[in-house]
């Protein structure tokens, strides 16, 4: 008999939030948001104390990037707009985000892990996928657990990411495969831990919303509701050919297997980032003449930021793009293609800065964001060359210009560029 499958999905605990606590354990046990600025940095007074920003101060239109257990009991969740939370909450202490200091505990997390079982699919900053199939011990029965030392394995890897973190909880789900774990995950939180088997499926999944399983949105739920479908549950009594008909041949067939537990992926332990970004919203709508200098600074932040995290992780990028969202909502993206990739702030800046030349800036500008693409290592880059080097030569078509022709008079306004050389 081949060995049970045993897939866990970990999920860090509130995880902006509990690094926060790490750094400010006074504020524990109350509501707490992370998603200000640099204004919203804590003040520490002269006898030791802290003053901290509050919700009810805040203006501006911003979004809640996380928020602890007991804000989140306010109705406070991620993703809320900032005003909207502190209507809600306007007590909660308000905390500047630290993105650095979350990609560090980030780390610590994964290290943890990798110490315990080291197949792992990363899924981002706060969550992972580990295979624990052939893990030792994982096989185990425990008494009479049959399931035993799978549990005891789990629990290993939550008091190893304490540990490491200086305290930060997870919550672990272990199933057969990625899809139950990723739901399993979240039935305990905080600080949980959840094994089920398929026999488990009618008592722990089937009561759950439709929109617990992960690929079910809003617009997939609401058109399951209007088909009478609420539950995870009702999803597997249906017949698979008339999901399949009212669904479409691919989701519906999908929404069958998922409903039924069954998902074969395997785990992906390496994948190369396609793209690298900064982008920022402002508190107040800028403009391009009247709030250039302004612009410009952040503009120039943005783009040193993206070539910090471009060497630091080592790859360059070959298309330097730009991202505007304009007062009424719309978005306008332009990239441009470079002779050669780079991570140098000043060569990202200067292109990042023609892409702006093929943009109206008339509007007000709430957002700006760039993006480096196209990404590659050094080496990768090299072998490109030596490739090219040793290549027969033949004449080719000249390429084409990839920066779009002089723009309209009316586009050519006071850019918030870098005065030229």
């Amino acid at each position: 008999m081949p060995p049970r499958r045993l897939i866990a999905h970990l999920d860090m605990d509130a995880f902006y939030a509990s690094v926060e606590l790490l750094r400010y354990p006074d504020l524990r046990g109350k509501p707490v948001v992370v998603g200000g600025g640099r204004r919203h940095q804590p003040e520490t007074l002269p006898d030791g104390t802290r003053r901290y920003s509050l919700l009810r101060d805040y203006t501006g239109r911003g979004v809640i990037t996380t928020s602890t257990y007991e804000a989140r009991a306010m109705g406070v969740f991620s993703a809320m707009g900032t005003m909207k939370a502190a209507a809600l909450a306007p007590n909660a202490v308000l905390l500047p985000v630290d993105f650095e200091q979350y990609r560090l505990y980030s780390r610590k997390f994964k290290a943890a892990v990798a110490e315990v079982a080291p197949v792992v699919e990363d899924r981002g900053i706060d969550e992972i996928y580990i295979d624990l199939t052939d893990v030792p011990g994982a096989q185990d029965t425990v008494g009479h657990d049959p399931l035993g030392g799978v549990r005891a394995l789990a629990l290993e890897i939550k008091n190893n990411v304490k540990r490491v973190t200086g305290g930060l909880t997870c919550s672990i789900g272990v199933t057969p495969n990625k899809l139950l774990s990723k739901i399993a995950s979240e039935l305990d939180k905080p600080d949980g831990l959840t094994v089920l088997t398929m026999e488990d499926l009618p008592t722990r999944v089937w009561p759950l919303a439709a929109r617990k399983i992960n690929g079910i949105g809003p617009k997939a739920a609401a058109k399951l509701a209007e088909l009478g479908i609420h539950t995870v549950g009702d999803i597997a009594q249906c017949e698979r050919d008339w999901l399949i008909e009212h669904c479409g041949r691919s989701y519906g067939a999908w929404l069958n297997d998922a409903a039924w537990g069954r998902d074969d992926r395997p785990l992906v332990t390496h994948g190369e980032p396609v793209s690298m970004s900064h982008e920022t919203t402002f508190d107040r709508d800028l403009h391009a003449k009247r709030d250039r200098a302004e612009l410009g600074e952040i503009f120039t932040q943005l783009c040193s930021q993206l070539a910090r995290d471009l060497t630091r992780k080592g790859y360059l990028a070959q298309t330097i793009g730009i991202k505007l969202r304009f007062d009424d909502f719309k978005s306008v993206t332009r990239d441009l293609t470079l002779p050669e990739p780079t991570a140098d702030a000043t060569t990202i800046r200067r292109a990042a800065g023609e892409c702006l030349k093929r943009v109206d800036l008339s509007r007000r500008l709430r957002l700006l964001g760039v993006r480096g693409g196209k990404l590659m290592t050094p080496g990768e880059w090299q072998a490109r060359l030596a490739r090219a080097a040793a290549a027969p030569s033949r004449r080719v078509k000249p390429a084409e210009k990839t920066v779009a022709q002089e723009p309209p008079a009316a586009y050519n306004l006071p850019l918030f560029e870098p005065p030229a050389d």
